[in-house]
């Protein structure tokens, strides 16, 4: 019969790390990053609060631009119609989770070390998000300024989401021109659009933007809208190299983003 080794030769066993020392699941992940990045605001006011809430946990593209890489780390970001800045306090969350190791392996790498400029145009959004954020060293830069005149810094990345259907054609064009012009060599632009060749999806959002409008207490101003064809058509003219990316899911919109790099 063959001897059983030895307790003290037997290999010492490994106990499991913590569950607060492993990564989190991608879902895991977004539930912390949520929480923390909707915290900021409960000393803006009730209405920030649950706006942020609501934004951050139905918009798919918050989540998708975290998990995607398209914010590479270290990148200086300009976010223009930042509305109260969700983006900016998704962003700090995400360098926090960084830093704590609780980014999901799954995900790209996080965009830690981001610097951020916002542009807002509506003084109670941009409001909001300084009673968000404070003025200390270090907070987001938050400027209530017009986009079709506003200085616009050197950026890595700038982001447009669901406001440049806002101003006319024309002026659309020219603000993607001056985005172009402030945009490093390689420099990429995030713009997400609805598609007005879906029809009723892009009728629906339309009315929902309208609602919203009202609730954040502005006057829903006229839209125009375009095609997703002449969009991109429009980005290549620029000089982007475009990837289209669908983003209304789990939504009824029509809504979807174009990453758009510069050659």
């Amino acid at each position: 019969m063959t001897a059983l080794p030895q307790a003290d030769n037997l290999p010492a066993p490994v106990a499991p790390a913590p569950a607060a020392a492993r990564p989190p699941t991608p879902q895991g992940a977004w539930r912390e990053l949520h929480r923390a990045a909707c915290a900021p605001y409960r000393d803006a006011g009730r209405f920030a609060w649950h706006f942020a809430r609501g934004k951050l946990a139905r918009d798919p593209v918050f989540r998708a631009l975290l998990a995607s890489g398209w914010l590479p780390p270290g990148a200086r970001v300009v976010d223009i119609g930042c509305g109260q800045g969700l983006l900016a306090s998704l962003l700090a969350a995400a360098d926090a989770a960084a830093r704590a190791g609780r980014w999901p392996a799954g995900w790209a790498s996080a965009p830690a070390g981001v610097s951020y400029a916002g542009i807002e145009l509506m003084p109670a959004d941009a409001a909001r998000a300084r009673a968000a954020f404070g003025q200390a060293a270090g907070a987001p830069r938050i400027a209530c300024a017009d986009m079709r005149e506003a200085s616009l810094p050197a950026c890595d990345v700038a982001v447009l989401l669901d406001v440049l259907h806002y101003v006319d054609h024309a002026t659309q064009q020219a603000v993607l021109e001056r985005v172009r012009a402030a945009l490093v060599p390689g420099g990429r632009l995030l713009l997400r659009i609805a598609d007005t060749a879906r029809a009723p999806r892009y009728a629906w959002g339309q009315w929902v933007d309208r609602v919203t409008a009202r609730l954040r207490g502005h006057r829903a101003p006229p839209v125009f809208g375009r095609p997703l064809a002449q969009w991109e058509a429009l980005l290549r003219h620029l000089g982007f190299r475009v990837t289209i990316v669908p983003m209304s899911r789990g939504t009824l919109f029509a809504n979807v983003l174009l990453v758009a790099d510069l050659s």
